[in-house]
């Protein structure tokens, strides 16, 4: 059969974007080597959604997340367990005030709801939160979380119910092509004719890209998460400690819809690679850190805990734009743990670059992610 866009991966960015361009009349193929849609790192994220981030690119797709994720279930039916229940960077060191305080100028700069709490009010919105050298926190209401695997599941079958085609435990393997196009795209079980191609295989899309001869400098690590037993609830925002201390770079934590509350850390040094296998360090590791911070965690009892990876950039920015190679290739991959906050909008922007419909600001988005850029600035916060 062929398809006008034929999409690889189905997790944060393959989904979204296979709903949008089906519901603009595309015939899209969707090809996964999981057995069922967002088996990879779109299950293991921990549901955060924010647009507190450094750059235009970034705070913009995330923008357009939080508006299509916060309206969801009244414009689509299904309850995703969104809330609105904001990010926090608390300071305990006057060099973190100073870096909140200055990113928020920018952050301003580019329309985000943030602004700065007294250690007074953020004890009032974090209540029993450790004020030793506590200075204040950014806080940004108009973030908030919903839960990974109902999201997946909506996007799932409201893309079915567009039309769009799945094959599952299918491996992309190669690509047949005439001239600077791609014209099938090859599998382990079959070859499929295509208009255009979007890479959006996560941890996989390097190996993507080097079949269609594009060196994608993306690069994967390891991250773990734990959840708790569901309890009252008792603190609102994700809670985001930016220190760094042995074995881990920050970490952060939040009280989800149901009342788990859903924990993570940033290791230090990266771990890197692909391994799913769950350690005996991260728990102690994890909880101490959020003990000391929080000393009314200390009594919650922890169901699980789990590993998957951030497939990373050089300067933790997503790689998103038009191969070199290939001029019907989209490569979007490289969202450097951020993929499903940045999915919802990441996916409208696809469709609108498939369909040749950008609009001035998509323009200044893509310059944040394009391919050929140097990699020489850092996102503050990724």
């Amino acid at each position: 059969m062929n398809y006008d866009v034929i999409i690889i991966g189905a997790g944060s960015i393959g989904l979204p974007a296979s709903l949008y361009l089906a519901e603009q009349k595309q015939k899209v193929l969707v090809i996964d080597l999981e057995h069922a849609p967002g088996q990879q790192n779109n299950k293991k994220a921990i549901g955060g959604v924010r647009a507190t981030h450094s750059d235009f690119g970034k705070i913009s797709v995330c923008q357009r997340s939080i508006e299509i994720l916060s309206r969801w279930q009244e414009e689509r039916g299904d309850d995703i367990g969104w809330m609105s229940n904001g990010y926090s960077y608390p300071a305990y060191r006057a060099e973190d005030e100073t870096t909140l305080k200055e990113l928020m100028k920018i952050q301003h700069g580019f329309g985000l709801n943030i602004k700065w709490l007294s250690a007074k009010d953020y004890q009032s919105l974090v209540p029993g939160i450790s004020t030793e050298g506590l200075l204040g926190s950014t806080y940004s209401p108009e973030d908030g979380s919903c839960s990974p695997l109902l999201l997946t599941n909506a996007y799932y079958f409201h893309a079915l119910q567009a039309g769009v085609d799945f094959r599952f435990q299918e491996q992309v393997t190669g690509f047949e092509s005439m001239g600077s196009k791609i014209t099938k795209v090859l599998t382990d079980k079959g070859a499929y004719q295509c208009g255009m191609v979007i890479n959006c295989a996560g941890n996989y899309g390097r190996e993507i890209g080097l079949m269609a001869n594009e060196d994608l400098p993306v690069y994967s690590d390891n991250h773990e998460a734990g959840i708790t037993e569901p309890v009252a609830r008792f603190f609102g925002p994700m809670v985001v400690d930016m220190r760094k201390a042995p074995g881990s770079a920050n970490f952060y934590f939040y009280q989800n819809n149901e009342g788990q509350v859903v924990f993570c850390i940033t290791p230090d040094p990266p771990i890197l690679g692909i391994d799913n296998r769950s350690t005996s360090e991260f728990l102690p590791l994890c909880s101490k850190r959020m003990i000391e911070i929080y000393p009314r965690l200390r009594h919650l009892k922890v169901r699980r805990t789990w590993r998957g990876q951030y497939p990373m950039t050089p300067d933790g920015f997503p790689i998103v734009g038009l191969g070199e190679s290939k001029k019907n290739l989209i490569n979007a991959v490289g969202m450097c743990g951020q993929g499903f906050m940045l999915g919802p909008g990441m996916g409208e922007l696809l469709t609108r670059m498939t369909l040749g419909q950008l609009n001035p600001d998509d323009h200044r988005v893509l310059k944040s992610f394009d391919p050929g850029r140097e990699f020489s600035s850092e996102e503050v916060f990724k």
